[in-house]
């Protein structure tokens, strides 16, 4: 399930409609996640002291699946590319976890392939 929250941001359908389409592309990839809460928010910072762009950022939680306790976050000077910035490095990061877990696995079933003969 995924839940997008907004801080410092207005509400907006459009944002709301690209942060799913993002993590449900994400699901189709790692089906581990559906049984997990993926939580988006997003944000923005403007600060009212100094002059200057404003800041997106886009931070991920994942909750409840294998890949529990990923947190990422990006930021950018616009939301959308914060939101493809966040994905593309989600995709990373599962990846790489999936490969840790492979090779564990991996190297555990040699261990007992070798102590059994």
């Amino acid at each position: 399930m995924v839940k997008v929250t907004f801080k410092n941001l207005e509400k907006s359908m459009l944002a709301v409609e690209a942060a799913d389409e993002k993590m449900l592309e994400l699901i189709e990839k790692f089906p581990e996640l559906k049984g997990g809460d993926l939580q988006v928010t997003l944000s923005m910072e403007n600060s009212p002291h100094q002059t200057g762009p404003d800041l997106f950022g886009v931070k991920v939680r994942v909750q409840g699946s294998s890949y529990h306790g990923v947190i990422l976050e990006k930021k950018a000077p616009s939301l959308y590319v914060a939101l493809a910035d966040v994905a593309e490095h989600l995709l990373e990061r599962f990846n790489r976890f999936s490969d840790k877990a492979r090779v564990k696995n991996r190297n555990q079933e040699r261990r007992f392939a070798t102590r059994a003969n």
